[in-house]
């Protein structure tokens, strides 16, 4: 018989790509999808996946969910809210999660999806970052820290268990399906609040175009469809348990990203950034999102060699190609 894989988070950025790499496997025989809101399978074309109605908050949900699978993969995360609704979520969620799967009787394998924003942003961080870099987290981003977090509860909740544990370190996940990195730029934020006739005048006034501040510093991204083949190989066991860094080829920039938008690129110097984050840091009520400035202040460019090496893992969409796709999407 062939495995059957809990997934929280199924419908997410990551987890449809993950879903449908599942699918496409021999070996997953069964998948067990828990989201809060419904879903229909069938018109995804997913016939081995089964909709599970749940919230990582709700304990009894999790030991429901976790108690009929060998493989259980942890996707549901907040990525843009506030300080209260991700903590929550992020924290409190996993840590449910964790637990339950450390607790039942039947699963062996676990995997989870970190993040690059776990190592934290620090000047001190080595460029390339390797698996063997500390994920420190940094306490003035909200989400860097919660990812850091939930690595450190992952060891705990889980240490000195017989669960075989995955932990999944991705840039910027991106392309047609995961599109928040564009949907995070400040014209696409204030969009809403634009009534239609002054957007459409806007877009009629010659040469008016958006502006982005580019401090040049280069940044990866990984496309969902490679984040979803590492995945599946965590999940099927084709690689030792433990970390891995995962990244498309090549580098982008802001100036990139204001190319695919149609928006103009503004360098400013380094400098700049990190005191525009240092004030960011002394204002307590902006939003929390505004805290996402502080992932521009150093490198953070990963070593993806271990992932190629024990996973067999080869990104096939390079970092230029998924940024390219990411925007026709939002087109």
């Amino acid at each position: 018989m062939g495995l059957t894989v809990a997934v929280t988070g199924p419908t997410g950025e990551i987890g449809t790509a993950a879903v449908r790499a599942l699918e496409d496997d021999d070996r997953v025989e069964r998948v067990l999808g828990m989201a809060r809101r419904p879903f229909d399978p069938a018109s995804r074309n997913w016939k081995k996946t089964e909709y599970r109605q749940g919230d990582v908050l709700d304990r009894a949900a999790v030991d429901g969910l976790v108690a009929d699978a060998d493989v259980v993969v942890h996707l549901a995360f907040v990525i843009m809210g506030s300080h209260r609704e991700s903590e929550r979520v992020n924290l409190a969620g996993t840590r449910n999660v964790f637990e339950a799967v450390t607790a039942a009787a039947r699963p062996r394998r676990l995997v989870y999806t970190s993040s690059v924003a776990a190592y934290g942003y620090h000047g001190d961080t080595p460029v390339p970052i390797t698996e063997e870099v500390p994920a420190r987290g940094s306490a003035e981003h909200y989400y860097s820290a919660q990812k850091a977090a939930c690595e450190e509860l992952l060891a705990e909740v889980t240490g000195g268990s017989d669960l075989e544990v995955y932990v999944l370190r991705p840039s910027i996940v991106a392309g047609p399906e995961a599109t928040v990195l564009l949907r995070s730029l400040p014209w696409e934020q204030v969009a809403p609040y634009v009534p239609e006739p002054i957007r459409k005048a806007l877009g009629l006034v010659p040469g008016l175009r958006p502006v982005l501040p580019d401090p040049g510093r280069a940044f990866q991204l990984v496309h969902h469809d490679d984040v979803a083949s590492a995945l599946a190989a965590c999940v099927t066991g084709d690689g030792p348990p433990g970390a891995y860094n995962l990244a498309g080829d090549g580098e982008v920039t802001v100036s990139d990203v204001a190319r695919a938008t149609g928006a103009y690129a503004v360098p400013v110097p380094g400098g700049l950034v990190g005191l525009t984050a240092g004030l960011v840091g002394l204002l307590p009520y902006l939003p929390a999102q505004v805290e996402w400035i502080h992932a521009a202040r150093h490198p953070m460019i990963m070593d993806t060699g271990k992932a190629r090496r024990d996973l067999g893992w080869t990104p096939r969409h390079s970092a230029a190609r998924t940024l390219a796709a990411m925007a026709d999407a939002m087109r």
